[in-house]
Protein backbone atom coordinates (compact mmCIF):
# COMPACT_ATOMS: atom_id res chain seq x y z
CA UNK A 1 0.00 0.00 0.00
CA UNK A 2 1.06 3.49 -0.60
CA UNK A 3 -1.65 5.40 0.80
CA UNK A 4 -0.61 6.38 4.73
CA UNK A 5 -3.50 8.18 6.71
CA UNK A 6 -2.75 9.69 10.20
CA UNK A 7 -4.73 12.09 13.02
CA UNK A 8 -3.25 14.96 14.25
CA UNK A 9 -4.11 15.71 17.80
CA UNK A 10 -6.78 18.22 16.91
CA UNK A 11 -8.57 15.55 15.02
CA UNK A 12 -7.43 17.07 11.69
CA UNK A 13 -6.75 13.71 8.76
CA UNK A 14 -3.67 14.15 7.25
CA UNK A 15 -3.41 11.42 4.27
CA UNK A 16 -0.56 10.61 1.57
CA UNK A 17 -0.43 8.52 -1.27
CA UNK A 18 3.13 8.02 -2.61
CA UNK A 19 3.89 7.91 -6.45
CA UNK A 20 7.65 7.36 -6.64
CA UNK A 21 7.63 7.77 -10.53
CA UNK A 22 7.07 11.60 -10.17
CA UNK A 23 8.35 14.62 -9.68
CA UNK A 24 5.34 16.26 -8.61
CA UNK A 25 2.81 16.42 -5.45
CA UNK A 26 -0.46 17.34 -5.83
CA UNK A 27 -1.77 18.19 -2.22
CA UNK A 28 -4.60 20.61 -0.60
CA UNK A 29 -7.41 20.76 1.75
CA UNK A 30 -10.88 18.85 0.86
CA UNK A 31 -14.08 20.23 3.81
CA UNK A 32 -16.69 18.08 3.55
CA UNK A 33 -19.58 21.00 3.25
CA UNK A 34 -20.80 22.92 0.59
CA UNK A 35 -23.80 24.20 -0.99
CA UNK A 36 -26.14 21.70 0.69
CA UNK A 37 -24.70 23.60 4.26
CA UNK A 38 -26.43 26.54 3.27
CA UNK A 39 -28.76 28.34 4.72
CA UNK A 40 -31.09 29.22 1.91
CA UNK A 41 -31.04 33.36 2.96
CA UNK A 42 -27.36 32.89 1.79
CA UNK A 43 -27.63 30.68 -0.86
CA UNK A 44 -24.09 30.85 -3.02
CA UNK A 45 -22.17 31.70 0.01
CA UNK A 46 -20.00 28.37 -0.17
CA UNK A 47 -18.77 29.58 -3.58
CA UNK A 48 -18.31 33.08 -3.09
CA UNK A 49 -16.22 32.04 0.10
CA UNK A 50 -14.18 30.24 -2.36
CA UNK A 51 -13.17 33.25 -4.48
CA UNK A 52 -12.57 35.29 -1.29
CA UNK A 53 -9.56 33.66 0.10
CA UNK A 54 -7.96 34.19 -2.34
CA UNK A 55 -8.42 37.97 -2.40
CA UNK A 56 -5.61 38.14 0.54
CA UNK A 57 -4.42 37.36 3.86
CA UNK A 58 -2.81 38.40 7.21
CA UNK A 59 0.50 37.98 5.33
CA UNK A 60 -0.33 37.52 1.48
CA UNK A 61 -2.28 39.96 -1.05
CA UNK A 62 -4.01 38.60 -3.74
CA UNK A 63 -1.15 38.73 -5.88
CA UNK A 64 1.60 37.40 -3.82
CA UNK A 65 -0.85 34.01 -3.46
CA UNK A 66 -0.93 33.72 -7.04
CA UNK A 67 2.88 34.97 -7.90
CA UNK A 68 4.69 32.76 -5.01
CA UNK A 69 3.23 29.27 -6.50
CA UNK A 70 3.24 30.14 -10.08
CA UNK A 71 7.18 31.30 -9.76
CA UNK A 72 7.93 27.79 -8.73
CA UNK A 73 5.80 26.68 -12.23
CA UNK A 74 2.70 25.61 -9.69
CA UNK A 75 -0.33 25.51 -10.01
CA UNK A 76 -3.25 26.51 -7.40
CA UNK A 77 -7.15 26.31 -7.78
CA UNK A 78 -10.27 25.68 -5.92
CA UNK A 79 -13.29 24.37 -6.42
CA UNK A 80 -17.27 24.43 -4.85
CA UNK A 81 -19.65 21.60 -4.92
CA UNK A 82 -22.35 21.11 -3.52
CA UNK A 83 -21.54 18.51 -0.46
CA UNK A 84 -17.66 19.80 0.17
CA UNK A 85 -15.00 22.21 -1.15
CA UNK A 86 -11.27 21.81 -2.04
CA UNK A 87 -8.12 23.88 -2.53
CA UNK A 88 -5.60 22.48 -3.77
CA UNK A 89 -1.97 23.10 -5.29
CA UNK A 90 0.57 21.06 -7.86
CA UNK A 91 3.91 21.43 -7.41
CA UNK A 92 7.55 20.08 -7.69
CA UNK A 93 8.16 17.63 -4.75
CA UNK A 94 10.61 20.74 -2.62
CA UNK A 95 8.15 22.97 -3.13
CA UNK A 96 5.36 21.63 -0.74
CA UNK A 97 6.56 23.38 2.00
CA UNK A 98 5.29 26.46 0.43
CA UNK A 99 2.05 25.13 -1.12
CA UNK A 100 1.26 23.57 2.07
CA UNK A 101 1.98 27.10 3.46
CA UNK A 102 0.01 28.85 0.83
CA UNK A 103 -2.93 26.68 1.75
CA UNK A 104 -3.24 26.53 4.95
CA UNK A 105 -2.85 30.50 4.95
CA UNK A 106 -5.74 30.94 2.67
CA UNK A 107 -7.74 29.02 4.73
CA UNK A 108 -7.22 29.99 8.02
CA UNK A 109 -6.10 33.76 7.79
CA UNK A 110 -8.69 35.29 4.94
CA UNK A 111 -8.80 39.16 5.36
CA UNK A 112 -12.13 39.09 3.65
CA UNK A 113 -11.58 42.97 2.86
CA UNK A 114 -14.77 44.94 2.10
CA UNK A 115 -13.63 46.27 -0.93
CA UNK A 116 -12.35 43.55 -2.64
CA UNK A 117 -15.48 41.69 -1.48
CA UNK A 118 -17.48 44.41 -3.60
CA UNK A 119 -15.10 43.44 -6.59
CA UNK A 120 -15.60 39.68 -6.09
CA UNK A 121 -19.02 40.27 -5.85
CA UNK A 122 -18.95 41.35 -9.54
CA UNK A 123 -16.47 38.28 -10.92
CA UNK A 124 -19.37 35.72 -9.54
CA UNK A 125 -22.16 37.92 -10.39
CA UNK A 126 -20.49 37.53 -14.32
CA UNK A 127 -19.76 33.85 -13.72
CA UNK A 128 -23.52 33.14 -12.98
CA UNK A 129 -24.47 35.17 -16.03
CA UNK A 130 -21.53 33.45 -18.35
CA UNK A 131 -23.46 30.12 -16.71
CA UNK A 132 -27.04 31.08 -17.84
CA UNK A 133 -25.45 31.86 -21.03
CA UNK A 134 -24.22 28.30 -21.17
CA UNK A 135 -27.44 26.26 -22.14
CA UNK A 136 -25.59 23.17 -21.97
CA UNK A 137 -24.10 23.95 -18.43
CA UNK A 138 -27.24 25.45 -16.66
CA UNK A 139 -29.68 22.90 -17.54
CA UNK A 140 -28.31 20.83 -15.01
CA UNK A 141 -29.15 23.27 -11.93
CA UNK A 142 -32.64 23.38 -13.26
CA UNK A 143 -32.67 19.26 -12.99
CA UNK A 144 -31.28 19.26 -9.82
CA UNK A 145 -33.65 22.33 -8.33
CA UNK A 146 -36.52 20.34 -10.27
CA UNK A 147 -35.94 17.02 -8.65
CA UNK A 148 -35.14 18.90 -4.97
CA UNK A 149 -37.71 21.24 -5.05
CA UNK A 150 -37.18 23.45 -2.16
CA UNK A 151 -34.07 21.72 -0.26
CA UNK A 152 -30.75 22.63 -0.08
CA UNK A 153 -29.79 19.92 -2.31
CA UNK A 154 -31.75 21.44 -5.15
CA UNK A 155 -30.05 24.59 -4.63
CA UNK A 156 -27.20 26.22 -7.43
CA UNK A 157 -24.17 26.38 -6.75
CA UNK A 158 -23.21 29.57 -7.93
CA UNK A 159 -26.25 31.04 -6.30
CA UNK A 160 -28.71 33.51 -7.41
CA UNK A 161 -27.64 37.12 -8.04
CA UNK A 162 -30.03 38.53 -5.42
CA UNK A 163 -28.68 37.06 -2.85
CA UNK A 164 -25.08 37.45 -4.23
CA UNK A 165 -25.48 41.18 -4.55
CA UNK A 166 -25.93 41.13 -0.71
CA UNK A 167 -24.31 39.03 1.01
CA UNK A 168 -21.63 40.17 3.77
CA UNK A 169 -18.36 39.89 4.73
CA UNK A 170 -20.23 38.86 7.97
CA UNK A 171 -21.90 35.68 5.97
CA UNK A 172 -18.53 34.51 4.86
CA UNK A 173 -17.04 34.40 8.24
CA UNK A 174 -20.42 33.16 10.04
CA UNK A 175 -20.31 30.16 7.22
CA UNK A 176 -16.76 29.49 7.45
CA UNK A 177 -16.45 29.72 11.25
CA UNK A 178 -19.74 27.56 11.15
CA UNK A 179 -18.13 24.76 8.84
CA UNK A 180 -14.39 24.95 8.51
CA UNK A 181 -12.93 22.71 11.33
CA UNK A 182 -10.02 20.33 11.95
CA UNK A 183 -13.43 17.49 11.92
CA UNK A 184 -14.57 18.72 8.95
CA UNK A 185 -11.50 18.75 6.97
CA UNK A 186 -8.76 16.43 5.77
CA UNK A 187 -5.53 17.30 4.39
CA UNK A 188 -4.02 15.32 1.69
CA UNK A 189 -1.54 14.63 -0.84
CA UNK A 190 0.09 12.58 -3.49
CA UNK A 191 2.96 11.91 -5.42
CA UNK A 192 7.21 11.95 -4.45
CA UNK A 193 5.80 12.30 -0.90
CA UNK A 194 7.20 11.51 2.38
CA UNK A 195 4.32 10.91 4.89
CA UNK A 196 6.13 11.54 8.30
CA UNK A 197 7.41 15.03 6.58
CA UNK A 198 4.07 15.76 5.24
CA UNK A 199 2.48 14.99 9.00
CA UNK A 200 5.08 17.17 10.21
CA UNK A 201 4.31 20.20 7.69
CA UNK A 202 0.59 19.93 7.76
CA UNK A 203 0.32 19.99 12.44
CA UNK A 204 2.87 22.89 11.51
CA UNK A 205 0.35 25.06 9.41
CA UNK A 206 -2.78 22.99 10.78
CA UNK A 207 -2.36 22.14 14.60
CA UNK A 208 -4.09 25.28 15.80
CA UNK A 209 -7.13 24.72 13.76
CA UNK A 210 -10.01 23.99 15.94
CA UNK A 211 -13.05 21.72 15.46
CA UNK A 212 -16.62 22.73 14.53
CA UNK A 213 -20.08 21.74 15.73
CA UNK A 214 -21.33 19.09 13.39
CA UNK A 215 -24.31 20.06 12.01
CA UNK A 216 -27.30 17.63 11.28
CA UNK A 217 -28.39 17.72 7.61
CA UNK A 218 -31.84 18.00 6.58
CA UNK A 219 -32.53 14.22 4.35
CA UNK A 220 -32.87 14.91 1.22
CA UNK A 221 -36.13 14.32 -0.42
CA UNK A 222 -36.39 13.29 -4.03
CA UNK A 223 -39.38 14.56 -5.67
CA UNK A 224 -38.76 15.25 -9.20
CA UNK A 225 -41.34 17.27 -11.46
CA UNK A 226 -40.81 19.44 -14.59
CA UNK A 227 -38.75 22.38 -15.59
CA UNK A 228 -39.79 24.21 -19.16
CA UNK A 229 -38.08 27.51 -20.23
CA UNK A 230 -38.62 28.59 -23.57
CA UNK A 231 -35.39 30.34 -25.07
CA UNK A 232 -34.23 31.61 -28.51
CA UNK A 233 -31.36 29.17 -28.87
CA UNK A 234 -30.31 26.72 -32.50
CA UNK A 235 -31.08 23.50 -29.66
CA UNK A 236 -33.47 22.69 -27.23
CA UNK A 237 -31.64 20.94 -24.29
CA UNK A 238 -32.94 18.81 -21.97
CA UNK A 239 -32.68 16.20 -19.15
CA UNK A 240 -34.41 13.33 -18.16
CA UNK A 241 -33.71 11.25 -15.21
CA UNK A 242 -34.94 9.66 -12.32
CA UNK A 243 -33.74 9.15 -8.17
CA UNK A 244 -30.66 7.36 -8.70
CA UNK A 245 -28.02 5.69 -6.15
CA UNK A 246 -26.41 7.00 -2.77
CA UNK A 247 -22.93 6.61 -2.33
CA UNK A 248 -23.62 3.84 0.44
CA UNK A 249 -25.75 1.96 -1.71
CA UNK A 250 -25.65 -1.35 -2.50
CA UNK A 251 -26.48 -0.10 -5.87
CA UNK A 252 -23.83 2.33 -6.65
CA UNK A 253 -21.66 0.51 -8.48
CA UNK A 254 -25.15 -0.94 -10.79
CA UNK A 255 -25.88 2.35 -11.23
CA UNK A 256 -22.45 3.49 -12.51
CA UNK A 257 -22.49 0.74 -14.74
CA UNK A 258 -25.62 1.03 -16.36
CA UNK A 259 -24.69 4.53 -16.88
CA UNK A 260 -22.05 3.68 -18.43
CA UNK A 261 -23.60 0.87 -20.86
CA UNK A 262 -26.72 3.02 -21.82
CA UNK A 263 -24.50 6.66 -22.29
CA UNK A 264 -21.32 6.07 -22.03
CA UNK A 265 -18.97 6.00 -24.90
CA UNK A 266 -19.70 5.97 -28.87
CA UNK A 267 -20.54 1.86 -28.27
CA UNK A 268 -23.66 2.61 -25.94
CA UNK A 269 -26.78 2.12 -26.58
CA UNK A 270 -27.96 5.93 -26.72
CA UNK A 271 -24.71 7.06 -29.00
CA UNK A 272 -25.75 4.20 -31.41
CA UNK A 273 -29.48 4.65 -31.59
CA UNK A 274 -29.88 8.02 -31.21
CA UNK A 275 -26.68 9.74 -33.13
CA UNK A 276 -25.71 6.91 -35.58
CA UNK A 277 -29.43 5.08 -36.61
CA UNK A 278 -31.59 7.97 -36.11
CA UNK A 279 -29.10 11.72 -36.59
CA UNK A 280 -31.30 13.30 -33.87
CA UNK A 281 -28.24 14.83 -32.02
CA UNK A 282 -24.54 15.92 -31.27
CA UNK A 283 -24.52 15.29 -27.89
CA UNK A 284 -26.53 12.60 -26.24
CA UNK A 285 -25.06 10.60 -22.67
CA UNK A 286 -26.38 9.21 -19.38
CA UNK A 287 -24.97 9.69 -16.40
CA UNK A 288 -25.29 8.51 -12.50
CA UNK A 289 -24.51 11.34 -9.95
CA UNK A 290 -24.50 10.24 -6.07
CA UNK A 291 -24.34 12.11 -2.85
CA UNK A 292 -24.46 11.30 0.71
CA UNK A 293 -28.47 9.92 1.16
CA UNK A 294 -29.26 10.12 -2.70
CA UNK A 295 -28.69 10.24 -6.13
CA UNK A 296 -29.86 11.21 -9.53
CA UNK A 297 -29.43 8.71 -13.01
CA UNK A 298 -30.24 10.96 -16.15
CA UNK A 299 -29.80 11.85 -19.90
CA UNK A 300 -28.80 14.62 -21.31
CA UNK A 301 -28.98 15.97 -25.12
CA UNK A 302 -29.21 18.36 -27.07
CA UNK A 303 -31.47 18.37 -30.16
CA UNK A 304 -32.71 20.84 -33.37
CA UNK A 305 -36.36 21.82 -32.31
CA UNK A 306 -38.11 19.90 -34.86
CA UNK A 307 -35.78 16.69 -33.53
CA UNK A 308 -37.31 17.54 -30.15
CA UNK A 309 -40.75 16.00 -30.33
CA UNK A 310 -39.36 12.22 -31.51
CA UNK A 311 -35.83 12.19 -29.39
CA UNK A 312 -38.11 12.22 -26.26
CA UNK A 313 -40.29 9.19 -26.47
CA UNK A 314 -37.06 7.27 -28.34
CA UNK A 315 -35.02 7.92 -25.17
CA UNK A 316 -38.37 7.12 -22.86
CA UNK A 317 -38.76 3.89 -25.08
CA UNK A 318 -35.29 2.91 -24.82
CA UNK A 319 -34.82 3.25 -20.90
CA UNK A 320 -37.62 1.37 -20.69
CA UNK A 321 -36.13 -1.34 -22.50
CA UNK A 322 -33.34 -1.40 -19.42
CA UNK A 323 -35.27 -3.27 -17.16
CA UNK A 324 -35.19 -6.59 -19.58
CA UNK A 325 -32.70 -6.56 -22.53
CA UNK A 326 -28.77 -6.21 -21.23
CA UNK A 327 -26.96 -8.77 -22.79
CA UNK A 328 -23.76 -9.60 -20.77
CA UNK A 329 -21.90 -8.70 -23.74
CA UNK A 330 -22.55 -4.78 -23.34
CA UNK A 331 -22.55 -5.19 -18.98
CA UNK A 332 -18.76 -6.62 -19.69
CA UNK A 333 -17.65 -3.89 -22.35
CA UNK A 334 -19.35 -0.98 -19.69
CA UNK A 335 -17.53 -2.81 -16.60
CA UNK A 336 -13.90 -2.75 -19.00
CA UNK A 337 -15.06 1.05 -19.46
CA UNK A 338 -15.50 1.87 -15.49
CA UNK A 339 -12.41 -0.52 -15.05
CA UNK A 340 -10.54 1.11 -17.35
CA UNK A 341 -11.00 4.96 -16.15
CA UNK A 342 -10.54 4.14 -12.91
CA UNK A 343 -7.09 2.46 -13.63
CA UNK A 344 -5.75 5.19 -16.30
CA UNK A 345 -7.04 8.18 -13.48
CA UNK A 346 -4.45 6.35 -11.02
CA UNK A 347 -1.36 7.93 -13.20
CA UNK A 348 -2.20 11.37 -12.21
CA UNK A 349 -1.46 12.91 -8.88
CA UNK A 350 -4.26 15.21 -8.84
CA UNK A 351 -6.75 12.35 -9.44
CA UNK A 352 -4.87 10.03 -6.66
CA UNK A 353 -5.17 12.82 -4.31
CA UNK A 354 -9.26 13.55 -4.76
CA UNK A 355 -10.29 10.17 -4.50
CA UNK A 356 -8.08 9.35 -1.89
CA UNK A 357 -9.39 12.82 0.19
CA UNK A 358 -12.96 11.99 -1.27
CA UNK A 359 -12.72 8.39 0.17
CA UNK A 360 -11.85 9.70 3.76
CA UNK A 361 -14.73 12.18 3.56
CA UNK A 362 -17.29 9.80 2.41
CA UNK A 363 -16.19 6.32 3.71
CA UNK A 364 -14.20 7.60 6.59
CA UNK A 365 -11.68 5.27 4.75
CA UNK A 366 -9.23 4.48 2.17
CA UNK A 367 -10.78 2.11 -0.12
CA UNK A 368 -8.18 0.00 -2.35
CA UNK A 369 -8.48 -0.26 -5.86
CA UNK A 370 -8.95 -4.06 -5.98
CA UNK A 371 -11.85 -3.24 -4.00
CA UNK A 372 -13.33 -1.31 -6.15
CA UNK A 373 -12.01 -3.46 -9.07
CA UNK A 374 -13.97 -6.53 -7.34
CA UNK A 375 -17.14 -4.36 -6.88
CA UNK A 376 -17.76 -3.52 -10.66
CA UNK A 377 -16.82 -7.03 -11.58
CA UNK A 378 -19.21 -8.11 -9.16
CA UNK A 379 -22.55 -6.57 -11.43
CA UNK A 380 -23.96 -8.95 -13.01
CA UNK A 381 -27.04 -8.19 -15.40
CA UNK A 382 -29.82 -9.07 -13.38
CA UNK A 383 -27.91 -6.29 -10.77
CA UNK A 384 -28.42 -3.64 -13.47
CA UNK A 385 -31.77 -4.61 -14.47
CA UNK A 386 -32.95 -4.77 -11.13
CA UNK A 387 -31.62 -1.42 -10.86
CA UNK A 388 -32.95 0.23 -13.70
CA UNK A 389 -36.41 -1.39 -12.52
CA UNK A 390 -36.08 0.46 -9.37
CA UNK A 391 -35.04 3.68 -11.19
CA UNK A 392 -37.77 3.58 -13.65
CA UNK A 393 -40.83 3.30 -10.71
CA UNK A 394 -39.45 7.00 -9.51
CA UNK A 395 -40.67 10.13 -10.61
CA UNK A 396 -39.60 11.10 -13.72
CA UNK A 397 -37.43 14.34 -13.54
CA UNK A 398 -37.48 16.82 -16.68
CA UNK A 399 -35.81 19.92 -17.50
CA UNK A 400 -35.62 21.82 -21.02
CA UNK A 401 -34.69 24.92 -22.03
CA UNK A 402 -34.38 26.74 -25.88
CA UNK A 403 -37.09 25.81 -28.44
CA UNK A 404 -39.20 23.03 -26.81
CA UNK A 405 -42.37 23.61 -28.42
CA UNK A 406 -42.54 20.38 -30.33
CA UNK A 407 -41.79 18.57 -26.80
CA UNK A 408 -44.56 16.37 -25.54
CA UNK A 409 -46.21 16.99 -22.08
CA UNK A 410 -45.35 16.19 -18.81
CA UNK A 411 -48.28 14.02 -18.06
CA UNK A 412 -47.70 12.44 -21.55
CA UNK A 413 -44.04 11.36 -20.29
CA UNK A 414 -44.86 10.39 -17.19
CA UNK A 415 -46.94 8.09 -18.62
CA UNK A 416 -44.62 6.60 -20.53
CA UNK A 417 -42.76 5.34 -17.64
CA UNK A 418 -46.34 4.63 -15.85
CA UNK A 419 -47.00 1.59 -18.17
Amino acid sequence: MTIEISTLPNGLRVATDRLDSVESVSLGAWIGVGTRNEEAKVNGVAHLLEHMVFKGTEKRTAYDIAEEIEAVGGQLNAYTSRENTAFYAKVLKDDVPLALDTVADILQRPLFDASELKRERQVVLQELGQANDTPDDIIFDHFQETAYQNQALGRPVLGKSEIISRLSTKDLRHYMGSNYGSNSMVVCASGKIDHAEFVTLAEEQFGGLSAVVEQKLTPSIYSGGSYREERVLEQAHFLIGFEGADYLSPDYYAANVLATLFGGGMSSRLFQEIREKRGLVYTVYAFASSFMDSGLFGVYAGTGEKEAGELVPVVADMLGDLTSTITEEELVRARSQLKASILMGLESTGVRCEQLAQQLLIFNRSIPVEETVAMIEAVDVAAVQNFAQKILSSPVTLAALGPIGQLESQELLEKRFAS
